[in-house]
């Protein structure tokens, strides 16, 4: 019985651990005047979450008409 316990706390701590994986970031913004987007993407080697954050955070700090996305 002691075995299963503690084979059931190992295989529920690494379901909590976190995966290092690589997530793009696609950003686009369309200039003033223009029709064509301007597309760019960077790769993240990154937790899910630590990803969305630093996507997020590119597209507050491109302003107005810039949008990100994780993909």
């Amino acid at each position: 019985m002691k075995k299963i316990t503690l084979l059931s706390i190992a295989v529920l701590a690494i379901s909590f651990t976190s995966c290092k994986k690589d997530y793009t970031c696609e950003c686009t913004f369309t200039n003033t005047g223009s029709t064509t987007p301007t597309v760019t993407s960077v790769t993240l080697h990154t937790t899910k979450s630590k990803a969305k954050d630093a996507c997020n955070q590119s597209a507050t700090s491109g302003g107005s008409g810039y949008t990100c996305v994780i993909k």
